[in-house]
């Protein structure tokens, strides 16, 4: 006797105080397709299995409830039903039903933070994500990898944001001991601020070795790094963009963060790297640049004298650039 008989004998003998005719319509059920007319993400909820059957019902996944407690009682060896939310494909049997009950892995849903965010950027994003539960506490400034992360429905916010702080530790650790040799840079950290710094200046993915290369340049020449988004980041008081463009008094503004007051690098990130910007930072170009201004269709001319770079604004906006 195989084990799909086993269970039908089983099952009947569970059923049959239902009356012979419904044991017999049920069992022919246990391996027909289901009433569920489109796959579907359903929650499936804690508590007792009249309670899984019902809810499973309700939804149209199944036609009996009887069948399905008794189902589950007689292969009460092959595991224990799981609560949560899970995926039921398209006229699903009673066998199916129970595999997914058992073995399904809970539905993955999917949450992105983009790369150059400021830490209150992101913390509104997780936020608004619904799916999650819990109260959230804003992640350091630059804490956290910007990257796409898996979920399950209810997942605490505070232990996705963790997952997230984690794997830019980890990314940063690798990053920083694969750089490349003669570095003015001291510790990964210092790695990571300029790496927000380049995030939020480059526009083309193919100048941000070249943008690094200029600030690192800067470090070394004891020059201040003058980077407009620094500016950005203390008038906006942490959020990362304004609404107007910068005045002088944004420039001149005394901030640990403004580096057109301050020496050398910020007093912290000003937003999230992504990948890209921390590998451009430990791996810049070469070249002796030590400006660059927008071109005013994304990317921008650079330049190694003051006297090069004056006339290279000049241009600019002679063209009615920026």
């Amino acid at each position: 006797m195989d084990d799909q008989m086993r269970k039908l004998i089983a099952i009947a003998l569970i059923v049959l105080a239902a009356g012979a005719a419904a044991s017999y319509a049920m069992l022919r059920q246990f391996s027909a397709p289901g009433p569920l007319a489109e796959t579907r993400d359903v929650v499936v909820p804690r508590g007792s299995l009249q309670a899984v059957a019902d809810a499973l019902k309700r939804e149209s996944i199944i036609s009996f409830p009887l069948l399905l407690r008794a189902a589950a009682l007689a292969t009460w060896t092959e595991g224990s039903l799981r609560a949560g939310e899970l995926s039921f494909p398209k006229a699903a049997s009673l066998e199916t039903v129970l595999a997914v009950l058992r073995f399904g892995r809970p539905v993955q849903h999917r949450l992105t933070v983009p790369e150059g965010l400021t830490a209150a950027q992101i913390a509104r994003i997780f936020a608004a994500e619904r799916l999650l539960e819990g109260d959230l506490s804003l992640p350091p400034e630059g804490g956290v990898l910007p990257d796409t992360y898996s979920f399950e429905r209810d997942t605490p916010a505070n232990l996705l944001v963790a997952r997230a702080r984690a794997a830019m530790a980890r990314a940063l650790a690798a990053a920083w001991a694969a750089r490349a040799p003669g570095l003015v840079l001291r510790s990964p950290r210092e790695a990571l601020i300029l790496a927000s710094i380049v995030e939020r200046e480059a526009r083309l993915p193919e100048e941000r070795p070249m943008i690094a290369r200029v600030f690192l340049n800067r470090l070394a020449a004891g020059m201040r790094l003058q980077a407009d988004p620094t500016a950005s980041y203390t008038a906006s008081g942490g959020l990362g963009t304004l609404d107007r463009p910068l005045g002088r008094d944004d420039l001149d503004h005394p901030d640990p963060y403004n580096t057109y007051v301050v020496d050398g690098l910020p007093a912290g990130p000003i937003c999230s790297p992504g990948a890209a910007s921390i590998q451009a930072v430990l791996h810049p170009s070469s070249g002796p640049a030590l400006y660059f201004v927008t071109d005013g269709t994304g990317g921008h001319v650079f330049s190694t004298s003051l006297t090069e770079h004056v006339s290279n604004v000049s241009r600019m906006r002679a063209h009615g650039r920026p």
